[in-house]
């Protein structure tokens, strides 16, 4: 294969290559040996959903890997649904996408899909009202047997411009913590300043939802991606509000809670740029603290991991696994059972999404120049 067209192909479906890479056009693998990182595009405009965008995923306890992202003509359009999809353990091809939630006359977005402890597995996903996400409600579905079925939906939320987005965390005492933001504005371009993160608290034993407080910021917040520390102190990383222009001063913000999650401090800014973009963060199962994210202030692009070693107070091991002249865009991140990291994310204009896994000495042994 040429230069030429291993580059050609790398744009396509949205890789940097590096000195160190190999491509597999058959498998639409690219593989950065330099930092051990693997990079498969899943889906891209051929299956359903021309527009692709949050995609996230889930490991079942049988090992099966569980895909759900929405797709339709368009973002605001009607014919949105939402699709779901499998790898099994003993193979390497994703399942054809199917839909498994479509809202007639209404577009769909935003799936969360997430196995719980006792085996249930929940879809969550943003249903919309009007123009505008800022018009949107959160509906929801269950299964019983590994995502193969699914109950009929129901609603989650019925106030106006309440959206999820995260994948939800299992707290120390047994409750279950979903991320959750108040979206206003009515502006497809930009968000108001009184957007505002908060989350869904949920006890298994009486099935009960409660609402914590909303966590506020000058220019507005939303999208929190939240880790627990200890029994008492919790810390999330968010998305910042605003407009999507050329901005100098665009970060991540961080609030926290110091009472097991129950309420949360307002948030402030960080140390690392973001672009009005999607963030992530997980806590490994050796305690480390994993946080994925576009390293611009108003591009999509690096994609950038940073991981901390002492509870999220600093960062220092950090690595780009995507960039150049294309988007990366939000990144939905979770370790698997054999302990590697997987971060799901959409590029090429929304039409693909793409699935880099990696074991954690990949960043921590890397050595930036």
């Amino acid at each position: 294969m040429t230069p030429r067209l291993m580059l050609l192909l790398a744009l396509a479906f949205g890789f940097a290559l590096a000195p160190a890479t190999r491509f597999a056009t058959a498998e639409d693998i690219v593989i950065d040996t330099s930092m051990s990182v693997e990079t498969h595009r899943v889906f891209g405009p051929e299956h359903p959903g021309i527009y692709k965008h949050p995609a996230s995923i889930t490991e079942l306890d049988n090992g099966d890997l569980y895909i759900a992202y929405y797709g339709g003509s368009g973002e605001y359009k009607s014919d949105t649904a939402v699709y779901g999809s499998r790898r099994r353990p003993d193979e390497t091809k994703w399942s054809p996408p199917v839909a498994i939630a479509d809202t007639p006359f209404r577009g769909d977005g935003n799936p969360v899909v997430w196995q719980a402890p006792d085996g249930m597995v929940w879809l969550f996903y943003v249903n919309l009202f009007g123009e505008t996400w800022s018009d949107a409600r959160v509906k929801a579905k269950v299964s019983t047997d590994g995502a193969k079925t699914w109950s009929d939906s129901f609603m989650l939320t019925l106030e106006k411009g309440t959206m999820a987005r995260g994948k939800p965390i299992v707290l120390m005492n047994g409750d279950y913590l979903l991320p959750m933001y108040y979206e206003t504005g009515d502006d497809r371009e930009g968000t108001a300043a009184d957007t505002a993160s908060y989350f869904l608290r949920y006890n298994p034993k009486t099935n009960v939802w409660t609402e914590t407080n909303r966590m506020h910021s000058p220019n507005g917040n939303l999208q929190p991606q939240v880790v627990q520390l200890n029994e008492n102190d919790l810390v999330c990383f968010m998305r910042r509000g605003g407009g999507f222009g050329p901005e100098t001063s665009g970060y991540i913000l961080r609030a926290e809670s110091h009472d097991g999650g129950f309420q949360w401090s307002d948030a402030t800014d960080t140390e690392f740029k973001n672009p009005n973009s999607a963030v992530d963060v997980v806590k490994l199962k050796n305690g480390h603290i994993v946080l994925v994210y576009n390293d611009h202030m108003y591009r999509r692009s690096p994609l950038s991991i940073a991981i901390s070693t002492d509870g999220a107070q600093t960062f220092p091991h950090r690595r780009e696994i995507g960039g150049g002249d294309n988007t990366f865009a939000y990144p939905y991140m979770i370790q698997t059972s054999d302990g590697k990291i997987l971060v799901l994310y959409t590029t090429n204009n929304r039409s693909s999404i793409m699935l880099a896994e990696f074991e954690e000495s990949a960043i921590l042994n890397y050595e930036r120049e």
